[in-house]
This record gives structure tokens, C-alpha cells and sequence, in this order.
């Protein structure tokens, strides 16, 4: 099965080895995005429901960039610096997705890229 990068100036470059999403067969498999303002390359600034946004914003950027939109997101992974935060950022979830919810795991880490608060990445299926 051939693989297929996707990129879109709409959300930020890959700051590594690595693509925003690629795309296998009817499956896209978005990269971990982090609230990075596409145009400037900057953490934006703001409580976590604001760098959750900035996320969601990311993804839904990419998912648009392979030909689909959240609506097709099978599964998330979220990633917290902070378990603290986790009302809030089901909260937002709840502003990008509606019934059925994608399926989801959401962990706390030690860190995350450039200070961030938030991580997501995604598996989307294309129709």
C-alpha cells in the first residue's frame, strides 16, 4: 500500500522528520499537533481551553488538507502536562465534535514540544 504525505500551509510545519499526517489507503494519520499559530510559528498564548482551540484548529486544517474534515476522526490521543486540565479541555472537544465522539485516550505527560499545555493527534477515515 502507497503512502501519501499531506501538508497545508494552514497549519504549522513539521519541526522535524516527520509529516503533518499521511494518508494510507482510506486511513490518514494525522501527526501530534501542538497550539503553534500556523502563521508565525509561535506557542499561542492563552489559558488551556486557548491552546486547545488553536489545536483543534490545527487538526481540522490538515484533516480539510487530506480531503476530509473532524467529522471523519475514528480516534484522538490527548496529551496533558497538567490531568488538572481535563475539564476544560473536554469542554472544547465538545465545540469541534458531536455524537459519535471519536474514540479517545488522554494521558498526562512530563512535557511537551516548546512549553505547550496540549498535544492531539488523530486517525482519520476517509469515505
Amino acid at each position: 500500500m502507497s503512502r501519501t504525505a499531506i501538508s497545508t500551509s494552514a497549519a504549522p510545519a513539521a519541526i522535524g522528520p516527520y509529516s503533518q499526517a499521511v494518508k494510507a489507503g482510506a486511513m490518514v494519520f494525522l501527526s501530534g499537533q501542538i497550539p503553534l499559530d500556523p502563521a508565525s510559528g509561535a506557542l499561542v498564548e492563552g489559558d488551556i481551553s486557548t491552546q486547545t482551540r488553536r489545536v483543534f484548529d490545527n487538526l481540522r486544517a490538515v484533516c480539510e488538507a487530506a480531503g476530509g474534515s473532524l467529522d471523519a476522526v475514528a480516534r484522538i490521543g490527548i496529551f496533558l502536562t497538567d490531568l488538572g486540565n481535563f475539564a476544560e479541555v473536554n469542554a472544547v472537544m465538545a465545540e469541534y465534535f458531536q455524537a459519535p465522539y471519536p474514540a479517545r485516550a488522554t494521558v498526562q505527560v512530563s512535557a511537551l514540544p516548546k512549553g505547550a499545555q496540549v498535544e492531539v493527534d488523530a486517525v482519520m477515515v476517509l469515505a
